[in-house]
């Protein structure tokens, strides 16, 4: 797949205030400082597309990209460590949650996991959610050019033995990405057309 373009549409607070089309939506999430942005600049190979920072937790806002005319990038903040206030945490997680279970143009989650540390709880625990509410999703693990090819195929055999050891029967789809060095695009967005020629082809029927 080839981006043409990417346009910023939206940000909101509100699933009611997201876009009203038809069309696939693809949202990005993971704990913060995952490295979250600048995936999604990578992807759309827009520099600025989604607002990078070194100040975690820096996204608050649901965002929508609408790529190609056909298909919705959806920039979600991230769960876990951001500077706010525990009242501004709860109000985050209570859109979030609402984004996941009511958004029904959702076809993706891609979830971003840090590839250099063991399994972190808190990802589990999300990706566990995820799953007991049917909410189809992917493993996105970023931040591959900080380790040796070795070291990459040991934490994801890591991370994905913790998986099946726990409800999963079979281990998610995933990918290994950078950044830095555009590893896993090609990768990333052949998935994501294969998926929008499912979604339209059932459109038609």
């Amino acid at each position: 797949m080839k981006i043409k373009s990417a346009d910023f549409v939206i940000s909101n607070t509100d699933v009611a205030k997201c876009p009203n089309e038809p069309l696939p939506e693809y949202a990005f999430i993971g704990r913060s400082n995952v490295g979250k942005s600048s995936l999604i600049n990578m992807l759309t190979e827009r520099k600025s597309l989604a607002k990078t920072s070194g100040r975690p937790g820096k996204t608050q806002l649901i965002n929508h990209f609408k790529i190609n005319g056909n298909w919705f990038l959806v920039d979600l903040p991230g769960y876990g460590y951001a500077k706010v206030s525990k009242k501004d945490k709860r109000t985050f997680q209570k859109y979030i949650t609402n984004y996941f279970l009511q958004r029904s143009q959702l076809v993706c989650s891609f979830v971003l996991v840090d590839i250099r540390h063991e399994p972190q709880k808190i990802d589990l625990e999300f990706i566990q959610w995820l799953g007991e509410n049917a909410i189809p999703f992917s493993i996105v693990f970023t931040k591959a050019d900080k380790l040796k090819p070795k070291a990459i195929e040991k934490n994801v055999a890591r991370y994905i033995t913790e998986l099946l050891e726990g409800i999963w029967e079979e281990a998610p789809h995933h990918f290994v990405t950078s950044s830095s060095k555009g590893m896993g695009r090609d990768e990333l967005l052949t998935f994501i057309d294969g998926v929008n020629d499912a979604f339209f082809k059932n459109l038609k029927q």
